[in-house]
């Protein structure tokens, strides 16, 4: 029982250590050299995509609005159902937690399955899978507003604050979206702790590199572009 609980004070804060860690460093990336990372390129060339869209012809422009942004609202609602269906899942699954424990609580690979830990594992899940359906509900409901706006703003009665205020919509709908997927990546390696501190430790350090390969994958590209014209 001690080593069982050993492992996951350990393993288990190591892992949200790292991913969390990790995150910090993006977001830090993300504000001091935007240019660097997946995220901030995409802002850039979003905002240059919203200027070239609102000087355009009117219908080619809502066309292109609505083409453009029908992709991140399928992702967004596809995330928010995969949240709360998990949670239903999680609720039905505490029923037979008990006797999945009883089985588990042999091996001590699986760390502990006391009755307090395994009301930790489901509450933290839990509350990850909630925060995901959140982030991504409310950034669904930024997208839909700003499509409409960005079909409206180049209206000769709507100002440049109206301009202003549709990007500034689209961006956080954008956003948000990036979070609640980020947060439910996350809830992923947690549902793992299910089956021991183990599985999470190496679920997080494959998330992590995973992600850094996606959010820095542009200026590795750059990097190698740049050194292969130097040969």
């Amino acid at each position: 029982m001690g080593v069982s609980v050993y492992l996951d004070t350990i393993l288990v804060p190591l892992s949200l250590f790292l991913t969390v860690g990790y995150h910090a460093y993006l977001w830090h990336t993300f504000t001091t050299k935007p240019s660097i990372t997946s995220i901030g390129i995409d802002i850039l060339r979003r905002r240059s995509w919203f200027q070239g869209v609102k000087g355009g012809d009117d219908d080619k422009k809502g066309m292109l609005a609505v083409q453009s942004m029908r992709n991140t609202l399928m992702a967004t609602i596809l995330t928010a159902s995969i949240s709360i269906m998990v949670v239903l899942l999680l609720a039905a699954l505490v029923n037979n937690t008990y006797n999945v424990s009883e089985l588990l609580n042999k091996n001590r690979v699986f760390g502990s399955q006391s009755s307090k830990m395994l009301a930790l594992k489901y509450g933290s899940a839990w509350l990850f899978l909630l925060i995901s359906f959140f982030c991504s509900a409310i950034g669904l409901g930024f997208l839909i507003d700003s499509n409409f706006l960005v079909n409206v703003s180049a209206e000769s009665e709507c100002d440049s604050s109206c301009s202003c205020h549709a990007q500034a919509m689209m961006e956080r709908g954008f956003m948000l979206a990036v979070v609640g997927n980020r947060v439910l990546c996350i809830t992923f390696t947690l549902l793992l702790w299910m089956f021991g501190p183990v599985p999470v430790l190496v679920s997080s350090v494959a998330l992590v590199y995973g992600l850094y390969e996606l959010d820095f994958a542009a200026s590795l590209a750059g990097t190698t572009k740049r050194n292969l014209n130097l040969h």
